[in-house]
């Protein structure tokens, strides 16, 4: 989960440094080329590509997607830190929606870990009057998205190769964003293809080892190990944006260590 973090973080910061293509265009090309490697992969090991349960890999797929696109649509509009901020509602919902969807017994305390880690996060990004309503909206709906995902990943424990699952992913996604781009186009110049490709390949393999967590893990303790992304974040956001730290930042990064140990820790 932290390797898959890392990924993640570096992906982020590839999609900021393409703000002129349109996000379901950028989401076309990780979607390409997450469908080739993936069918490519599955067809060398033996492994059958459509799987078995196709209603819930299809439903993946579908809130995998809607939860990319809107993620990539934050990254592109407002601050990195805020995007990801936003996005770090995903745990959360994660850990709510498991409750209902993979009937996961969640201990009271844990959500006052989940609070103590949140409000790091909060306190790190503090007040952003940049943000407005409709972007955070949009980063509340990619956090939502994301949970749902999370939880159908663990349902489909035991039944699916993880690349199946991965596999799945671009299959329902291309067809949407195919739509959308035919209609809104931007042809990349340039070093804008290295930068598509090296989203590819990044969000490919964060995405593998993220999905080997998820069904290998207690849901509750491994979705707290996202929080540790805001650390990945501001330290790439230091060294490509020239973010600065203040106290309450590191103030901030204290309370996320803190509730991430805490929960980690809890039987």
């Amino acid at each position: 989960m932290l390797l898959a973090g890392i990924f993640f973080a570096i992906m982020q910061v590839m999609v900021k440094y393409v703000p002129h293509l349109p996000a379901a265009e950028i989401v076309f090309f990780r979607s390409l080329f997450s469908l080739v490697v993936s069918y490519i992969i599955l067809k060398r090991q033996g492994v059958p590509i459509f799987g078995n349960n196709k209603k819930l890999l299809i439903l993946r797929g579908i809130s995998g997607s809607l939860g990319l696109i809107t993620f990539f649509y934050t990254l592109q509009n407002i601050p990195l830190a805020s995007a990801v901020t936003l996005q770090y509602l995903s745990p959360i919902f994660t850990t709510i929606l498991g409750i209902f969807i993979v009937k996961e017994k969640v201990k009271p305390i844990r959500f006052l870990y989940f609070a103590i880690a949140f409000g790091g996060v909060l306190v790190i990004e503090g007040f952003d009057a940049r943000i407005s309503l409709q972007y955070t909206m949009i980063g509340v709906a990619s956090g939502f998205f994301a949970g749902l995902a999370y939880n159908i990943i663990r349902k489909l424990k035991g039944s699916e190769h993880p690349l199946v699952i991965v596999f799945y992913f671009p299959l329902v996604t291309l067809p949407i964003v195919s739509v959308w781009s035919y209609f809104h186009w931007v042809t990349p110049v340039g070093w804008d293809w290295l930068i598509l490709l090296g989203i590819g390949i990044f969000t490919q393999a964060a995405q593998y080892f993220m999905t080997m967590a998820y069904q290998h893990a207690n849901l509750a303790k491994i979705t707290s190990l996202n929080y540790i992304g805001i650390l990945y974040a501001l330290v790439f956001g230091f060294i490509f944006f020239g973010e600065t730290f203040n106290l309450l930042t590191y103030l901030g990064m204290a309370l996320v260590l803190c509730g991430v140990i805490l929960n980690i820790r809890s039987k």
